[in-house]
């Protein structure tokens, strides 16, 4: 595959960044914000954004077992806990919105787990993810790419 174009305006670049740093460091967990942005970067098949937050998640210690069955993680038994759980579901749920809306018993289980700021911090790093998916998908920029 190669890249329709590498253009990105440095200023939509670096608010990208921005917002995705603030969200990251409100949600607090480095491990799971890379788990969630891996998952919703699977729904929306975006090369490039796996090969990275693989990277990273394995720099944060996620545990090799849980990203190997990550797109299957409803299957996956203990390998992810209650609120890792509630996390995908809500990720997923914020990045597949085929209904039109998150469910309420999604978002209500992820609350159980995640406080008022957390949880906010949480649906601001999905949401984030979805951006950055559908910038690098649309213009096909490869997994690994220096030039984006």
């Amino acid at each position: 595959m190669t890249a329709r174009t590498t253009y990105m305006d440095e200023g939509v670049r670096s608010a990208m960044r921005a917002l995705s740093a603030a969200a990251k460091k409100g949600f607090g967990d480095p491990a799971l914000a890379e788990l969630v942005q891996i998952r919703a970067s699977q729904l929306n098949h975006c090369a490039f954004c796996l090969d990275m937050h693989l990277a990273i998640a394995r720099e944060h210690g996620v545990p090799q077992k849980q990203l190997d069955l990550l797109a299957a993680w409803e299957e996956a038994g203990d390998v992810f806990d209650e609120r890792e759980r509630a996390a995908l579901a809500l990720a997923e749920a914020v990045t597949v919105l085929t209904e039109g809306f998150v469910p309420d018993e999604v978002y209500e289980n992820a609350a159980k787990h995640f406080d008022e700021v957390r949880l906010a911090h949480l649906i601001a790093v999905v949401t984030v993810i979805n951006g950055w998916n559908r910038l690098m998908v649309s213009r096909r920029i490869p997994a690994g790419s220096t030039e984006w």
